[in-house]
């Protein structure tokens, strides 16, 4: 499903640009779940053992429509959930570290009914993916991480390694205040386009699915939300809530996880990523998608979910 494009004197609505539909004819039910003390939209297909899809910057839950449709049919009940402050979820006016996000997250699958899910995180829902199997491991039956390292590991890529923090420089520009939001927006967000276009290999996102992102940006308070995570992780770095959320990382992952990277991926250099499992104390599987950026789910959606299911369906994944 595809958007018009946005209007910057008329916004979007949440309802408009965001309850919509996937490729294909497939109806997802889409709904509202309390969890942390907000409320969270998820769009939901199939049935089975639950798969929680989490997106990353700068897009919402329908990053994974292809995901959705592949998880249904392989018998997993598939939902995708909008982090807090994006997409059809609260936007709240404080609580973006990750720790809370990460809590938001295990919320939401406790109210769906569901005693764990496996995880799938992609950019910053792998950030918090991580974070989740560590601080909530019961809730988490397995894990899947795409284009993001460990949150430690992160960490000493973005200081100690020039390349990764030349890579990542659009971290360092989110801590300006107000112009980062209000770059996202111009232009009825054109730049939220434009980012996932650069970011991608050979293979980006079609035109129409661009639009739908550039729309979904341009909800009011948006942009502002989607960059609070990544404030309060530079910001963070040299005060106690950060260096305690640092050393609580420490603590192993100790759930089965894939870990998935697009060797083109441009602003997460594969060298920042891999060697993420030395934080994994259970089984831990590494693979490296050529020729595929920043977004291989959808660069290459068959690809990307045949090696999701075969992972999700191994009784004993290798290690």
């Amino acid at each position: 499903m595809t958007a018009s494009s946005p209007d910057p004197a008329t916004p979007p609505t949440a309802a408009s640009a965001v309850r919509i539909g996937i490729p294909g004819g497939r109806e997802v039910t889409h709904r509202d779940v309390a969890a942390n003390g907000a409320r969270f939209h998820v769009a939901e297909l199939g049935d089975g053992p639950l798969v929680l899809l989490l997106h990353g910057f700068p897009q919402f839950w329908w990053t994974w429509r292809h995901q959705l449709t592949a998880l249904a049919d392989a018998g997993f009940r598939a939902v995708a959930m909008d982090l807090r402050g994006v997409g059809g979820s609260d936007r709240t006016p404080r609580g973006y570290d990750p720790a809370n996000l990460a809590l938001d997250i295990t919320g939401v699958v406790r109210s769906l009914g569901e005693p764990d899910a496996a995880l799938v995180g992609h950019d910053l829902g792998g950030y918090l993916a991580w974070t989740a199997a560590v601080m909530r491991p019961k809730l988490v039956r397995r894990l899947v991480v795409s284009s993001m390292p460990h949150p430690r590991r992160w960490r000493s890529a973005m200081l100690s390694d020039f390349a990764q923090s030349r890579a990542g420089s659009y971290v360092w520009g989110f801590q300006r205040p107000w112009i980062p939001e209000r770059r996202l927006q111009a232009d009825g967000g054109a730049l939220a386009g434009e980012l996932i276009r650069d970011w991608s290999g050979p293979r980006p996102p079609e035109e129409e699915a661009l639009e739908v992102y550039r729309r979904a940006i341009c909800i009011p308070s948006t942009a502002h939300c989607s960059i609070e995570p990544y404030r309060w992780m530079v910001r963070s770095l040299a005060r106690p809530d950060g260096i305690q959320f640092n050393r609580r990382m420490k603590r192993p992952v100790r759930v089965p996880t894939l870990h998935l990277h697009g060797s083109l991926d441009p602003v997460m250099r594969t060298r920042s990523a891999a060697g993420s499992g030395e934080y994994v104390e259970a089984p831990y599987r590494w693979r490296l998608f050529d020729g595929l950026g920043h977004f291989p789910h959808e660069e290459d959606p068959v690809a990307f979910s045949s090696e999701l299911i075969n992972w999700l369906k191994d009784p004993e994944p290798d290690r």
